[in-house]
């Protein structure tokens, strides 16, 4: 009796690819006062505990900003902002450091959790927090001095690294020392964005309320380049007056994440700190959950390469296994590598396709035509199908051709007509399968 597959089954399948792709990664995880002080914050821990033991090298930085003004709105002490910024004296100086100390006590704690009856269960992580990052006062700007405000003055990417190779999780904080012994107020959203591009991370990830950047329908919007990204924050920035401290977490991220992107981070990730797991269904889903600042765009069509034949492989096994595919072997696409074009999304392949030649008669074949069960609702095979007729006006050929048993409609649809086996190429006419009984279609380029 066969078993049915689970759903459990089911995702642990298609994460693999995930797994593997995201292992010895660099992830700068930004994360907010607002995430540490929401319900599902410790399904948040658990799930940077999860990425940690899957092989993903992880530098969390944690803001502090509602507990700051907590503290402060506690002992009834204001502080003044100038072009947005808190000015932090000697008095205020120490509730935020205060505030921020906390939190990173808190986080390490729930860090080192690891009870029988909890999702971390048998872990041991080891939680490293330093003087990785040495500040420098923002000084005097319009007459106005912001005190212990600070920024960065250098990070010393060697040994956060250092750590991270260790396997040791790095936790940043707002507060940093400077060369003079004396301690700063920095953004959180500095902290990530500079450890990011000094580490050259891989991604960096933010939290906010929502799911993502939502559009004017109120969907999440699943992908912006850093142009389209500054867009989307001068508008969200005049909602806020230019406020850095009152803005959202969205607009703190979308920040951060548009300065390392432009500096090389090649992505960066938003996700909700209030729905359990979303940050897990982001990374390991194939079209994620919430909203990817990218600076090229997630999903690309390109020739094929060697090591792609892994991927093409595990993308067209189940159509041989079910005959709509011929077989062909890892040394065939080895030999044929060449001629495949593939469509790539976050590294992986959810559609290929293949042009032969046949130039004495002006024709090409279309053929290995597959696109991955959960992208076949989009227009990925019409994609191939316009880089294989661009392909072939290059090569001088005038008409392509296809053999097919399953899609015959969907030649049609795109303008083939059916032929015989006499309107084949005089070599590909040897070669047809008549047990297969495939219909064959011809296009004019």
């Amino acid at each position: 009796m066969k078993i049915r597959s689970t759903a459990l089954v089911k995702g642990f399948r298609q994460s693999a690819p995930y797994v593997n792709a995201h292992r010895g990664k660099t992830m700068v995880i930004m994360l907010g006062g607002e995430a540490v002080a929401d319900n599902n914050f410790a399904n948040i821990i658990s799930d940077l505990s999860l990425l940690h033991s899957l092989g993903v090298k992880l530098v969390v930085v944690h803001g502090a900003r509602p507990q700051i003004n907590e503290l402060l709105e506690e002992h009834n002490y204001s502080t003044p902002y100038h072009k947005g910024i808190r000015i932090t004296d000697e008095k205020a100086l120490n509730f935020v450091m205060q505030a921020a100390g906390r939190l990173q006590l808190a986080i390490t704690a729930q860090l080192s959790m690891s009870l029988n009856n909890t999702p971390m269960a048998g872990t041991q992580l080891n939680v490293v927090s330093g003087n990785f990052v040495i500040a420098q006062p923002l000084g005097v700007d319009d007459g106005i001095d912001y005190c212990h405000s600070g920024k960065i003055r250098r990070i010393d990417s060697q040994g956060i690294k250092s750590m991270l190779d260790h396997g040791s999780i790095v936790l940043l904080g707002p507060i940093a020392s400077s060369v003079t012994g004396e301690s700063f107020n920095l953004t959180s959203e500095e902290v990530a964005t500079q450890v990011a591009i000094k580490l050259k991370a891989d991604k960096i990830i933010g939290f906010c309320s929502e799911q993502g950047i939502m559009n004017d329908d109120g969907h999440v919007v699943a992908e912006l380049f850093p142009r389209e990204a500054e867009k989307v924050l001068q508008k969200l920035e005049s909602q806020y007056d230019g406020d850095l401290e009152q803005s959202s977490g969205t607009v703190r991220f979308i920040r951060a994440a548009t300065s390392a992107c432009l500096s090389g981070v090649s992505r960066g990730h938003l996700v909700s700190y209030k729905e359990d797991g979303a940050l897990i269904q982001e990374l390991f889903s194939f079209d994620g959950i919430g909203t990817q600042i990218v600076t090229a765009s997630a999903e690309q069509v390109r020739q094929a390469e060697i090591d792609d034949i892994g991927g093409i492989l595990d993308l067209i096994r189940p159509l041989e296994e079910q005959g709509i595919l011929v077989r062909r072997s890892r040394e065939q696409l080895e030999q044929e590598i060449t001629l495949f074009t593939i469509i790539e999304k976050d590294g992986l392949i959810i559609g290929c396709a293949a042009l032969y030649p046949y130039k004495e008669d002006s024709m090409a074949e279309m053929a290995c035509v597959a696109i991955h069960p959960e992208y076949r609702d989009g227009d990925r095979g019409v994609l191939l199908l316009n880089h294989m007729k661009q392909q072939s006006k290059v090569q001088g050929i005038g008409r392509i051709f296809v053999l097919t048993t399953h899609s015959l409609h969907w030649f049609r649809e795109q303008g083939f007509t059916e032929i015989g086996v006499d309107g084949l190429p005089m070599k590909k006419q040897s070669l047809y399968n008549y047990q297969r009984k495939s219909k064959i279609l011809t296009l004019k380029v």
